[in-house]
C-alpha cells in the first residue's frame, strides 16, 4: 500500500488549504482512516478521523476548524482545513487509525503569522 499526501503548501495566517491523500495497493472503504501530523521536535499525532460510516471526530486542538471526508470510489482521504494558526504548521500525514500502512510522505503546511 502506498499512501500519497498532496496539497500542502505555505499560507497566511486566517487561511485554508484542502489536503489530500489517495492510496493505491488497496481499498481504504474498510478502515477507519485518519490525518495525523509531525511538528519539528513533536509526536505525531493524530488530529482528524473517520469512520467507515462517515462519522468523524477531532482533536481539541482543530476541532471547528478542520474537516476530515472520504471519498470511498476515488480512495481517497480529505482535510479541509480553514483558519489557519501558525501552530498548526507541520507535515502532515493519512494513515488508517491503528496506523496500519506504512507512512507515505506526508505534504508539508507551514502557516505564516
Amino acid at each position: 500500500v502506498q499512501l500519497q499526501a498532496s496539497g500542502g503548501g505555505l499560507v497566511q495566517a486566517g487561511g485554508s488549504l484542502r489536503v489530500s491523500c489517495a492510496a493505491s495497493g488497496s481499498t481504504l472503504s474498510g478502515a477507519a482512516m485518519g490525518w495525523f501530523r509531525q511538528a519539528p521536535g513533536k509526536q505525531r499525532e493524530l488530529v482528524a478521523r473517520v469512520s467507515i460510516t462517515g462519522v468523524t471526530g477531532y482533536a481539541n486542538s482543530v476541532r471547528g476548524r478542520f474537516t476530515i471526508s472520504r471519498d470511498n470510489a476515488k480512495n481517497t482521504v480529505y482535510l479541509q482545513m480553514n483558519s489557519l494558526k501558525p501552530e498548526d504548521t507541520a507535515v502532515y500525514y493519512c494513515n488508517t487509525v491503528i496506523r496500519s500502512f506504512p507512512w507515505g510522505q506526508g505534504t508539508q503546511v507551514t502557516v505564516s503569522s
